[in-house]
């Protein structure tokens, strides 16, 4: 099969001819119809998180969030089934997160295109526990994203407790932000979006927001019950920690390269939470995936072929990518 293959840290992926996988007993065969491209793949390549750069198997076919067709009958999974293949590739089921509904923190894990090999390519292999069916409603390329970009905001909300008539403020709205949105919409939410380009406060009008502020042109936003930084920035949080209510959440999504700062006597002050989201449980992306079904969340999102897999992953790193870039092998 078809791969684009990162053999070093820091080096473009490269396309090359991969042995197809084979399924072992409880795994199935997924044909890839489509993997998004997500910041996480570009982290990996660059070594850019210490602890993924230590579990990281070179060579290693990036890519986690995944959409395709079962290829033959396995179980439960028949031939023709569409599924697909989230950040987490196994977890064991049995330790005190996965029992009590908190996978994402399984020290046991196995992650999709670091530990083993991801979407990248023409075929992927799973287990058959940890894919997921794609509603028939849902077009695999919308679905892809999802199972990444779409989940982590999904969940992260879930972690905010936000209550239905009450206020989100959305810094950063691109391929995490614009489906943030979305999502806060459908809980019957005030959403305000925060960015500093134009162009993505358009995209976060037609997703619905009730208010984009420019804060390069020197807007604030109001005061609000939650707010999440689904950007990369230091200043993102620094102006989220400000938007914030007495007693409002603080959510952390984005990941900058630098330590974000928080005064104690701010959070002292004002009661303010500050809660965190690591992708997804597999039961809340089913319930992600249902909303898409029905229209209430669509990612935006354009496709390239795979063999663009490394000109993606350099315009992802100029800033150059406007939505969900979504690889078609």
């Amino acid at each position: 099969m078809k791969a684009a293959v990162l053999r070093e840290f820091k080096h473009p992926v490269a396309m090359a001819e991969m042995p197809r996988p084979e399924p072992g007993p409880g795994e199935v065969l997924l044909r890839v119809h489509a993997c998004g491209v997500c910041h996480s793949d570009l982290h990996v390549a660059d070594a850019d998180w210490d602890p993924l750069r230590k579990i990281t198997r070179l060579p290693v076919i990036l890519g986690h969030e995944i959409a395709g067709v079962v290829e033959a009958d396995s179980g439960e999974w028949k031939a023709g089934d569409r599924a697909g293949l989230p950040w987490l590739y196994w977890t064991c089921g049995e330790c005190e997160y996965c029992r009590s509904g908190r996978e994402p923190l399984c020290a046991q894990q196995m992650i999709t295109g670091v530990t083993v090999d991801g979407g990248y390519a023409e075929y992927v292999k799973a287990k058959a526990t940890h894919i997921v069916r794609i509603p028939d409603r849902l077009s695999l390329v919308e679905a892809a994203p999802l199972f990444c970009a779409g989940l982590t905001v999904y969940r992260a909300l879930n972690q905010s407790g936000i209550q239905e008539g009450q206020s989100l403020a959305v810094f950063g709205v691109g391929g995490l932000g614009h489906l943030a949105v979305q999502l806060g919409k459908a809980r019957g939410v005030e959403v305000t979006a925060v960015d500093i380009a134009e162009d993505k406060l358009e995209l976060a009008r037609q997703c619905g927001a009730d208010v984009a502020v420019n804060t390069a042109a020197g807007g604030r936003p109001q005061r609000v019950d939650v707010a999440m930084v689904c950007a990369g920035s230091v200043a993102a949080y620094q102006a989220a920690l400000n938007s914030l209510r007495r007693g409002g959440t603080l959510v952390v999504v984005g990941m900058p390269a630098d330590p974000i700062s928080i005064p104690a006597i701010k959070l002292v002050g004002g009661e303010i939470r500050v809660v965190s989201s690591a992708v997804g449980t597999r039961e809340e992306l089913k319930e992600l995936l249902e909303l898409a079904a029905q229209g209430k969340v669509r990612c935006h999102v354009s496709t390239r072929p795979l063999s663009h897999a490394a000109k993606v992953l350099e315009e992802m790193k100029r800033g150059a990518l406007a939505g969900r870039t979504v690889l078609t092998p």
